[in-house]
């Protein structure tokens, strides 16, 4: 069954994002797609808030690739991926160690490639959508 919200500001983007992440088991995957602006870190950075993480932590890891967010005891929470810089590529996502580096937690990819499905298929995805310049339309796909 899908879901759709319409967001007014980044903190309820956020806070959408937060309410999601209770819904998560250590083995989702979560493709977040959008074009740019759309709210897709502010949603990541909900999703690490709910789960334990510091929100003033979450950045997107564009350059980086993939970050890691820990909780309260030190222990990783949230993967959150952001392939916006890498091309479809196998072999450029079994260099990342796709898909074992990402068991535990729940992992959250912005700019999923056809060739992650592959190797790392969702559990669900969420697109998120420009409105206006204010507003924002998250729907939620199981």
């Amino acid at each position: 069954m899908s879901s759709e919200t319409i967001t007014a500001t980044e903190t309820e983007t956020e806070e959408a994002g937060r309410r999601f992440a209770r819904m998560l088991g250590p083995e989702d995957v979560v493709y977040l797609e959008g074009e740019l602006g759309a709210g897709k870190t502010c949603f990541a950075r909900g999703m690490a808030r709910g789960l334990g993480a510091p929100a003033a932590e979450v950045a997107s890891p564009t350059f980086a690739i993939l970050n890691e967010y820990a909780g309260p005891q030190g222990e990783i929470v949230l993967r959150h991926l952001d392939l916006y810089r890498l091309e479809d590529s196998v072999r450029e996502l079994e260099v990342l160690g796709l898909p074992e580096s990402v068991r535990g937690a729940p992992v959250v990819v912005e700019w999923p490639s056809p060739t992650l499905r592959g190797l790392l298929p969702p559990t669900r995805e969420i697109e998120l959508s420009t409105v206006s310049p204010e507003r924002r339309r998250i729907r939620v796909r199981p």
